[in-house]
């Protein structure tokens, strides 16, 4: 029987080194006896699509002075190795048939970088990484598969040298690991970096069966801290979440958590208050954790400025910049805060007066039109954010609390009539909840279908729980209410 290439598939999206890894297998093959040819087909855009190298390597002793005829594109069920740098990828290859488990060996990463459609749709529109890996495991012949971005980033690296590591591993290609570190070498870029992740990558790929994916996660102790004098307010929330039902406490504490965190325990004292409406009702109550904790802790300026502002997230930015301690990084915040923010952020009387003046309106519209950028890194960016961020403590006078406030009152009341006589639409009630999210007209485009979607299923006697959900739905769908129109139309009269 006449030798056969070596068929090689990789799907990369930009900035993982796909590329680079296309020119490490083809330098390989080139300096230990084979013909190489790559092609690759490129991505319309860094998450819309991933870019696809081809591979064929051909032992050259088997050509016999000729040049093999090699393809330019891959064909389902005839690819030998699949290397993808992200699970989505992975679950790709596996629906456009290139992985097959007669011949197929998959080398993937667990890790999950979100598609346009799943970061842009109004609710949560996420894939289900279990069901994509548990598609991805009964595809392959042989399957090699960890979290190779946490794995490249622990060694500064990228992750084409962790998959070129676990390509060494997998014992696909007839090379040793000798010739594959010194392909790194020959490249002469970032070595060191590069040598480490190919290492940590073979390390995490060897020694598993084929029926046994590989996990590189290892758990951490965690470094035992001082003790902590607990607040008496937090003690006392403490001792009133363990009154609930067992299986809410978790939801119930990361509220009463959220909302400490987002603006004192008092208002965690509400949160409790408002739940124990429902203490006739368990379902519904375990419900009404989430969704309460989330509306009552709405985004507003005051949040944002925070958020921004604190030392953890200003430490996280410096870490994944890769700087050392020695270099400055900085930080620069794009905001575009319009007339309406800077008025909700104002007790009512004083927004009421700035809307009414017509020539400061005019000033602030011009001064915000085109948004500002704040480096928060400087003194004076800092300063005007931490600032903004202080005024948590009086944030229960501005208008925006205000409202937020009646408004949650008057929906949880809506929830908690409802779970008397119909627990499904309670429930219903209390998921509208995520049609509510960001400020300004996002926020205000989220409130009108807030209150289209109630209006018109609480009118629809019987049927109300399942027209809700089908509306809701439908406004989730899209961001300019076509799904959500065309459901309305749908509905029988009242």
């Amino acid at each position: 029987m006449s030798a056969q290439p070596i068929k090689i598939a990789i799907l990369a999206m930009g900035g993982e080194g796909g590329g680079v890894l296309a020119d490490w297998i083809v330098d390989l093959a080139e300096h230990n006896g084979h013909i190489a040819q790559t092609t690759s087909v490129p991505g319309v855009a860094q998450r819309t699509g991933a870019t696809i190298y081809y591979l064929e390597l051909f032992p050259r002793a088997a050509a016999g002075g000729r040049e093999p005829v090699l393809a330019m594109m891959p064909l389902p069920g005839d690819v030998d190795v699949v290397l993808a740098s992200e699970a989505m990828e992975a679950a790709r290859a596996v629906e456009r048939g290139l992985v097959t488990p007669e011949r197929t060996t998959l080398i993937a990463s667990t890790h999950r970088v979100y598609a346009i459609a799943e970061k842009m749709a109004m609710g949560d529109a996420r894939v289900d990484s279990a069901a994509l890996m548990e598609q991805v495991r009964h595809a392959a012949r042989q399957l090699v598969v960890f979290d190779m971005a946490r794995t490249a980033e622990q060694n500064g690296s990228v992750i084409s040298a962790v998959l070129f590591g676990a390509l060494a591993a997998s014992k696909t290609l007839p090379f040793e690991q000798a010739a594959f570190e010194a392909t790194i070498e020959r490249g002469g870029l970032s070595v060191a970096a590069s040598l480490r992740a190919f290492r940590a990558g073979l390390a995490s790929a060897s020694g598993r069966n084929d029926s046994e994916p590989v996990d590189a996660t290892k758990s951490v102790e965690p470094t035992p801290s001082a003790a902590r004098p607990i607040d008496a307010a937090v003690m006392a929330l403490t001792v009133r979440v363990k009154a609930f039902p067992v299986g809410a406490r978790d939801l119930i504490t990361e509220g009463v958590r959220r909302l400490i965190d987002y603006q004192d325990p008092a208002y965690a004292v509400l949160y409790l208050d408002r739940l124990e409406q429902l203490a006739f009702e368990p379902a519904v109550q375990a419900e009404a954790a989430r969704h309460l904790a989330l509306w009552m802790s709405y985004e507003d300026t005051i949040r944002v400025a925070d958020l921004k502002t604190r030392s953890s997230r200003l430490a996280r930015v410096h870490a994944e910049s890769r700087g050392t301690p020695q270099q400055l990084v900085q930080v620069q915040e794009f905001l575009k805060p319009g007339v309406q923010e800077i008025c909700d952020t104002l007790p009512p009387r004083w927004a009421r007066w700035l809307e009414g003046s017509a020539g400061l309106r005019r000033l602030l519209e011009r001064l915000t039109q085109d948004g500002r950028v704040v480096r928060t890194s400087s003194l004076s960016g800092f300063l005007l954010l931490y600032g903004l961020a202080g005024l948590r403590r009086w944030r229960r006078g501005t208008r925006r609390f205000q409202l937020e406030d009646q408004r949650i009152e008057q929906w949880f009341a809506k929830a908690v009539e409802a779970a008397r006589t119909d627990a499904p639409l309670a429930i219903e009630i209390l998921h509208c909840q995520r049609l509510l999210k960001g400020y300004g007209g996002t926020h205000e485009r989220g409130w009108r279908n807030f209150n289209t979607v109630l209006g018109a299923a609480l009118a629809q006697p019987g049927a109300a729980a399942a027209t809700l959900r089908r509306l809701r739905d439908a406004a989730l769908a899209d961001e300019d209410g076509v799904a959500l129109g065309a459901a309305l139309s749908d509905l029988k009269p009242a």
